[in-house]
């Protein structure tokens, strides 16, 4: 097994704009524990279940300008906790790199699949057929995964294979790009230094 199993993967990464204000902790080697106040009550659902099926551990405080709406406060999440991920992995030696998961919810089926290669890309066919779920605007589940992936540095793609009820969908993505990203962060004992050519992510 990788020796870096034994360092701990966490990363605080605090955010000030004049939009919001964010700190974070985030554990790649947790047991799934959480505490989230975000403001929206449905994308703080959302981060407990991507801590909890994923086994992270995290802490996540949000101040966001509210009164325009939910745009600033999702997307700003999501370049911190991107970020987070990155400054937790490291090197990325002898971690597996690759994870993808199926995950149902009742009538919905949503594919995630990571690649934590130091490159972003993004790439998503859910969709949604209500414009908000509480006070979390739909279009926002895109844009904070875009977010994601681009301050991670990784390749994130989604592909819904069914849907129906909006909340199963979008519950269904997070929890999938939990199981996802929990298997791309674990350590193969197989792998010597960084899984590339290159011998570096």
């Amino acid at each position: 097994m990788s020796e870096n199993k034994i360092i701990p993967r966490t990363a605080s990464v605090t955010r000030t704009t004049k939009e919001t204000d964010i700190a974070l902790t985030l554990n790649l080697d947790g047991t799934g524990n959480s505490s989230i106040d975000t403001g929206i009550g449905f994308f703080d659902h959302m981060l407990d279940g991507f801590t909890r099926h994923g086994l992270f551990d995290l802490t996540c405080t949000v101040k966001g300008d509210f009164a325009v709406d939910s745009h600033h406060t999702i997307e700003d999440t999501g370049i911190v906790l991107g970020s987070a991920i990155r400054e937790a992995l490291g090197d990325k030696a002898g971690i597996r790199r690759y994870g993808s998961f199926a995950l149902p919810m009742d009538e919905t089926l949503i594919l995630c699949a990571v690649d934590l290669c130091g490159r972003p890309y993004f790439s998503s066919d859910v969709a949604f057929t209500v414009p908000k779920i509480g006070e979390m605007d739909t279009e926002m589940v895109r844009e904070f995964f875009y977010a994601v992936s681009y301050a991670a540095g990784m390749n994130l793609h989604f592909h819904m294979i069914s849907g129906g009820n909006n909340h199963h969908i979008a519950e269904a993505s997070f929890k999938a790009f939990a199981k996802a990203l929990d298997m791309a962060t674990g350590f193969d004992p197989r792998v010597a230094g960084v899984w590339s050519t290159k011998g570096s992510l």
